[in-house]
């Protein structure tokens, strides 16, 4: 089941603490944003929860390639808490650029792939969103718990 709220205070205390964590946060911890890593992740597609297509769309993972030169993402993976598991085919990421990984179905283009579900990936209530490489090292991780409905990870 999803869960949905309004709460407005709590999310401005949240948007207030994030930005006070931010401020507090050493150099070295982003250290991986020179290359590629996860960054908004809209767990809870905005609307109600209808699992439309159209819904299904709307929940999505950006992954960004900050590096300086293209990657080839084939094998990496996008994993979430349950062990739902996106595997990239054979697809390339120019440098500086996003590719936006959706929940449902669509056609895959330079900056859209689509996991092609019937069924929800993230949960609305907490969850964990995995960028795995080929090799099966951990590259980037992002958690959230209840919230807005959007996780801007980096």
């Amino acid at each position: 089941m999803r869960i949905r709220t309004a709460a407005p205070l709590a999310l401005a205390a949240a948007t207030a603490l994030a930005g006070s964590l931010l401020a507090s946060v050493p150099a070295s911890a982003a250290s991986h944003q020179g290359g590629l890593h996860l960054g908004k992740i809209q767990y809870d597609s905005p609307g109600k929860d209808t699992r439309t297509n159209t819904s299904l769309v709307a929940e999505y993972v950006d992954i960004h390639n900050n590096g300086k030169s293209k990657l080839q993402l084939k094998g990496y993976k996008l994993k979430d808490n349950t062990g739902y598991t996106y595997t990239f085919p054979s697809f390339s990421i120019a440098a500086g650029k996003t590719v936006r990984v959706h929940t449902g179905k669509g056609k895959n283009s330079a900056a859209h792939v689509y996991w092609n579900r019937g069924s929800y990936v993230w949960n609305n209530t907490g969850d964990k969103a995995r960028l795995i490489k080929p090799s099966g090292a951990l590259l980037d991780s992002c958690s959230w718990g209840k919230g807005t409905g959007v996780k801007v990870c980096h």
